[in-house]
């Protein structure tokens, strides 16, 4: 196993409002991405619940380089740009298949051809969650919000904000959703007690 609390503490500092955020939502995120590992095991599909956990908790590390002060981040990037910031940030340190984790959670993953059709400021290629494990960690981060700490939004909450991305996001979510179903919220809330 990763020490991701040093690797977060590189860039963010211990107690900062940024720093609380991101732990904050990282860890709700890693307590769903092992929910939905625990009942993937149960179903007889093997997934890596240590680099599961590891993802959950460093997929929005290159947050702090984006222009997003509602949020605590005052770098100068689009926050689009956070995954794929946080790829760069962790394959500089050999962490190839955390990095992928980083780029591919955006919304339910991004195609090329949606980047450019949309004029967003990414690299033009498929950003989109192929292994299981990116797969866990990029739907469970749909269930939470950095800009309010709040519990898990409901799964028809989440379908309708992602339905302005059109129909190559629902697409992705519901086939997510097809093989990782909803989340147990009142697990989740026990969890965070």
């Amino acid at each position: 196993m990763i020490d991701y609390n040093n690797i977060i503490e590189r860039y963010y500092t211990p107690g900062a409002d940024d720093y609380k955020l991101l732990v904050k939502h990282s860890t709700q995120v890693a307590l769903l991405s092992k929910q939905l590992c625990d009942r993937l095991i149960a179903g007889m599909h093997p997934v890596d619940e240590d680099f599961v956990w590891e993802a959950a908790m460093l997929h929005d590390i290159g947050m702090f380089k984006t222009n997003a002060p509602s949020i605590f981040c005052y770098g100068t990037e689009p926050y689009i740009c956070h995954g794929v910031i946080g790829r760069q940030l962790l394959e500089g340190m050999g962490l190839f298949r955390h990095a992928l984790v980083c780029e591919r959670h955006t919304g339910a993953g991004l195609a090329a051809q949606e980047i450019i059709d949309q004029g967003l400021p990414l690299p033009h290629r498929d950003m989109i969650p192929l292994s299981l494990e990116e797969k866990v960690v990029c739907y469970a981060d749909k269930f939470y919000s950095k800009s309010h700490v709040a519990p898990a939004k409901p799964i028809d909450v989440v379908r309708k904000q992602l339905s302005k991305f059109g129909p190559g996001t629902m697409q992705r979510f519901e086939a997510m959703a097809q093989l990782l179903g909803e989340p147990d919220y009142d697990a989740l809330d026990s969890d965070l007690k």
